[in-house]
């Protein structure tokens, strides 16, 4: 059973398509990246898994289980999103502990208290970050924060929408380290938009190429040491990003 699967996927809005059929499986436990440039229809793709373009046809199913246009509580148990830019992300008037315990008060878990410090340490902050307001934090705290909030229900899928773009370039390999050693210790299978190629390079297996909000070339991660693509716009993208990827998250 795969991890994500979708098949045939069209994504609207108001009427206008933007993607247009978009067809691939993630394994469990895989990394999978959407990669291309701004305006390919990467993040609206995450949008419709996670029911925030509800404006689609085709089949999406995660885990096994098929994706509605209709909300299902169900489903953040097993998939969660973190997103692009942690300024917005964060509810400004809610302290980190509020934020981190909002979905254990909606699922109606107990033990709040042991779950938001161990979520808090998973992420490397420690619990005098517990009561701070967002303002209070700097990016790469925020980013955190936002990680540790989508580990909250302990989902088995996450979905990364640019999870570091947003960052100084000194906290970005922090960052990305931070994801790898998260899926590894959690056994999470990861989709992840990013335009970075290195960033795919260092945290991802395989890679879907979107260009005009279509799939041109899925490639192995491996292809972007040897630049061997088939498809003219994922060469132009690895010629554009210097054709290298020794640039990696130490």
């Amino acid at each position: 059973m795969s991890a994500i699967s979708l098949s045939d996927l069209d994504v609207a809005y108001s009427g206008h398509r933007v993607v247009e059929d978009i067809t691939f499986d993630v394994a469990q436990g895989e990394s999978f990246a959407l990669v291309g440039e701004s305006g390919s229809g990467k993040s609206t793709v995450l949008k419709a898994i996670v029911g925030l373009a509800p404006e689609w046809s085709g089949r999406m199913s995660v885990l096994g289980q098929a994706r509605g246009h209709k909300p299902d509580l169900a489903f953040s148990r097993i998939c969660q999103m973190v997103f692009q830019d942690p300024y917005a992300s964060l509810h400004p008037r809610k302290t980190v502990d509020a934020t981190l315990s909002e979905p254990l008060q909606v699922h109606g878990i107990k033990g709040r208290d042991a779950l938001v410090e161990e979520k808090l340490a998973a992420v490397g902050l420690d619990r005098r970050f517990r009561f701070r307001f967002p303002h209070q934090l700097s990016g790469g705290q925020r980013q955190r924060v936002a990680i540790a909030r989508a580990l909250m229900l302990e989902p088995q899928v996450m979905l990364l929408d640019e999870p570091t773009s947003a960052l100084d370039v000194s906290v970005q390999a922090e960052i990305l380290n931070l994801l790898k050693r998260l899926r590894q210790e959690h056994r999470l299978t990861y989709l992840m938009v990013t335009h970075n190629l290195p960033v795919v390079s260092f945290l991802c297996d395989r890679m879907a190429v979107m260009n005009k909000g279509r799939i041109v070339e899925i490639a192995d991660a491996t292809s972007l040491h040897t630049g061997d693509f088939s498809h003219p716009y994922t060469r132009e993208l690895y010629a554009a990003s210097g054709g290298a990827t020794e640039r990696k998250p130490a």
